[in-house]
């Protein structure tokens, strides 16, 4: 299992690595943004960096046409890591709870707009290339 048959040449990974690795390795920049942008704020920033950075790499590796591995590793496992929805819904209910609904609100239109607009500016950027 994971051997390519004989005759073939050339190595072949399991999937289930590259998403694994991929995603420890997302995982752990997710912590280490999330604590440098959110440090002192009473606003889900931090979130909001991820989820944006992430959606720019994806649509960046997906407009070059990123191979079968790379879109594994990169994209599912380390963007998927890295991007958190389920953070961004709880932290907005949890504004909205605390009576901050136009924090609330702000938080979800400004994750859902900037976000699409980070894929596409990544795969502009990497068209223009």
């Amino acid at each position: 299992m994971g051997r390519p048959p004989a005759g073939r040449g050339g190595a072949s990974v399991n999937p289930a690595y590259l998403v694994g690795v991929g995603g420890v390795l997302g995982a752990l920049a997710r912590h280490l943004v999330y604590a440098a942008v959110s440090r002192g704020a009473d606003v889900p920033r931090g979130t909001l960096a991820v989820n944006v950075a992430g959606s720019l790499a994806l649509g960046a590796l997906t407009a070059a046409g990123a191979s079968e591995s790379a879109l594994l590793f990169l994209g599912t496992g380390a963007c998927g890591a890295f991007t958190t929805f389920s953070s961004f819904s709880v932290e907005t209910v949890q504004l909205w709870d605390r009576g901050k609904r136009r924090t609330a609100a702000a938080n979800a239109a400004l994750n859902l707009a900037l976000s699409l607009a980070a894929v596409l500016v990544g795969g502009t950027v990497v068209g223009l290339v």
